[in-house]
């Protein structure tokens, strides 16, 4: 009797754990990245903003070219449920009425960006903050 059932399902997505084989490439990426300051336009090791941060991951990671901005990145790929996000999935955020986000997920409810205010960090989709801006996910692999 599943249907009755009265504990809803969690996304399979938000169990697993992001430290795993699958994200080696991309953990190496990160670790290379953490803490490099957010800068606008930034395209480096001295500031990096969070479209040339997942530009410079999938290169580096997977050798495949992404485009530079975001607003070329979210028409990439194809969307996928919230339900069905996996590793390495783009994951985007409406953060202003203009303004657009994006970080790599990693699973475990984990993605990896460039923050304004923190630099290059990990952080959980589940954050009140990125929960309110959520927008959706796209497959590019």
């Amino acid at each position: 009797m599943a249907a009755c059932s009265s504990q809803p399902q969690r996304a399979q997505h938000t169990q697993q754990s992001y430290n795993t084989q699958e994200n080696a490439a991309f953990l190496a990426e990160y670790k290379k990245w953490q803490g490099v300051p957010y800068r606008l336009g930034g395209t480096n090791y001295s500031g990096v903003d969070c479209s040339a941060f997942v530009q410079a991951v999938y290169k580096d990671a997977y050798a495949l070219s992404l485009p530079r901005t975001t607003a070329q990145q979210v028409k990439v790929g194809e969307k996928v449920s919230y339900n069905n996000a996996q590793s390495g999935d783009l994951v985007f955020f409406k953060t202003g009425r203009k303004t657009r986000h994006v970080g790599i997920y990693l699973g475990g409810n984990t993605f990896m960006h460039a923050s304004t205010s923190k630099g290059v960090v990990l952080s959980r989709l589940d954050n009140p903050y990125w929960a309110s801006t959520f927008w959706h996910f796209r497959s590019v692999q």
